[in-house]
């Protein structure tokens, strides 16, 4: 071959991979932002907006979803961690760090002219083996007692421990049966507050406060109605008002309206909580009526609180009904309580199913955010332990996984073995970063893992980042849902092998409004 020939041929080369390595890059980046916070001795980053409004975290999915990202192949991997953070809550750090390994080793071996299509394969095989060797390697909880679930809260909660206490206590409060169901959401029952006292009730908060100061503060066995609508009378269009019979039935209407809430008076109703606004009258009858009206309530909390006092929503126009059916709606609570310092409404022990809430407190405004984020990844993180398990932490269970991995190259013929050296190296990714952020030589101690795990037949062994020295996670109490990993590991695996499919990036035209263009 001429030396113009090589030349030529080493450019479409070059061509070939500019899409692969410029992806590559932005995934390295992503990873790169997050990958310092990982394990006990991680640290904080800094994020400034244009306004210079700063936010101090080592939560990953904070940092992925508020950095600023242009490019296509970053913004892929920041929707995998969200949908990470969506799924179990917690876990996109590792995600995050072992896509980015997936990708920079599939790279260098495309670049070394391995096909694509065979690394992909063996990506594919290795994080099949992956899954099922995390799988057959977890420890379920026995109850909501076992001591492994405060590890979990404490371990996900960052060492906080009062949190960690809190959120356990919460779970306990809740119980199994619905923090199993796949509906439920531990972590929105968590809420920080600057100046609030760290505590949980059975119960739910409404961020609002009563209409007015005449209302009462605090109610006793209260029934409660919940309208999902506003408490005002039908409206009429102004054409209609114009006319004799128009103005009839708007007078016809506000009688009917006045019923409508005398209706609610009669029966006893103390808490009435309301979706949009409420009408001037009926504000009137019902503070004389010694009821507290929250108005303008968020569709979540309104649900919370239909879900534990028991009570039905019910429509504006579901108020003619007879105050028999009506009574039907209604929920009921033991107390009801206006937190004036806080500026919310605390609607307690409900007589539908069990809702704890779980208030922790913040010296200043500026780490309530932080606070908050920490208690919702522990509430996620005992959420996905009951489900699924625990699985040793500290990178442990990824060494041992990628032990297994490896032994099943020996199955596999041609070039897809090279991808299975892809997954075995991301696998290993978590305990080396792990032990760098610690102060640690990352080779040096994966190696000690590696050879301690072979040598005793304990898969639990990592780095203790306080000595240095090689470890048992479990005796250690560092311990991790088994939810989190298999989907960090999945989501890994996609990401990567999404970017590498990627052979051509076209910008796309800009779409001409409705119209503009057509032929005529």
């Amino acid at each position: 071959m001429s030396l113009k020939q090589q030349a030529s041929s080493g450019a479409e080369v070059n061509e070939k991979l500019a899409a692969l390595v410029t992806n590559a890059n932005a995934i390295r980046a992503v990873a790169s932002a997050v990958e310092g916070t990982l394990g006990p001795k991680g640290l904080d980053t800094m994020l400034v907006d244009k306004f210079g409004e700063v936010v101090i975290t080592n939560d990953g999915v904070t940092i992925l979803t508020t950095m600023e990202a242009n490019h296509p192949a970053a913004r892929m991997l920041i929707n995998i961690a969200k949908a990470q953070e969506e799924e179990v809550g917690d876990g996109t750090t590792t995600a995050t760090v072992m896509a980015g390994a997936l990708v920079g080793a599939g790279v260098e071996l495309v670049a070394r002219g391995v096909p694509v299509a065979r690394v992909i394969e063996g990506i594919r095989a290795g994080v099949r083996r992956g899954l099922q060797a995390m799988e057959e390697r977890a420890r379920l909880v026995a109850d909501l007692h076992d001591p492994l679930l405060y590890r979990v809260a404490l371990i996900a909660g960052r060492g906080q421990e009062d949190i960690a206490r809190l959120v356990v206590e919460a779970a306990r409060m809740i119980g199994r049966e619905k923090l199993l169901d796949r509906n439920f959401r531990f972590a929105d029952t968590v809420v920080a507050e600057e100046g609030a006292e760290n505590q949980v009730f059975m119960g739910v908060i409404i961020n609002k406060e009563p209409m007015n100061r005449q209302m009462p503060k605090e109610l006793e066995n209260a029934a409660v109605l919940i309208i999902d609508d506003a408490l005002e009378p039908e409206e009429l269009e102004e054409e209609a008002l114009a006319t004799e019979a128009g103005f009839a039935r708007y007078m016809e209407l506000q009688e009917q309206f006045r019923k409508n809430v005398q209706k609610i008076i009669d029966l006893g109703v103390g808490l009435v909580l309301v979706d949009r606004g409420v009408d001037d009258i009926a504000e009137e009858m019902l503070t004389d009526a010694g009821i507290m009206v929250v108005q303008r309530v968020a569709s979540k909390e309104l649900r919370r609180a239909a879900e534990h006092t028991g009570a039905r929503m019910i429509k504006r126009t579901g108020l003619k009904k007879s105050p028999e059916q009506i009574r039907q709606y209604l929920g009921t609570c033991r107390r009801v309580f206006h937190d004036e310092k806080l500026e919310q409404v605390w609607v307690m022990e409900g007589g539908g199913k069990p809702m704890a809430t779980v208030l922790v407190g913040a010296a200043t405004a500026e780490v309530v955010g932080e606070r908050e984020r920490i208690a919702k990844d522990a509430a996620s993180a005992v959420q996905a332990a009951l489900k699924g398990g625990v699985v040793p932490g500290g990178g442990a269970l990824e060494v041992a996984v990628a032990r297994e991995v490896e032994k099943i190259k020996t199955t596999m013929r041609g070039m897809s073995v090279y991808g299975v050296d892809c997954v075995v190296e991301a696998l290993k990714r978590p305990l080396a970063q792990i032990v760098a952020n610690a102060g640690f030589n990352p080779l040096e101690k994966l190696g000690d893992v590696m050879a301690a795990q072979a040598e005793t037949g304990n898969e639990a062994l990592a780095i203790d980042c306080d000595t240095g020295q090689v470890a048992d996670m479990f005796e250690l109490g560092v311990v991790d849902p088994l939810l989190v990993k298999t989907h960090a590991f999945k989501a890994a695996g996609e990401i990567a092998e999404a970017i590498l499919r990627i052979d051509t990036i076209i910008k796309k035209r800009e779409e001409k409004e409705s119209g503009e263009g057509e032929k005529r």
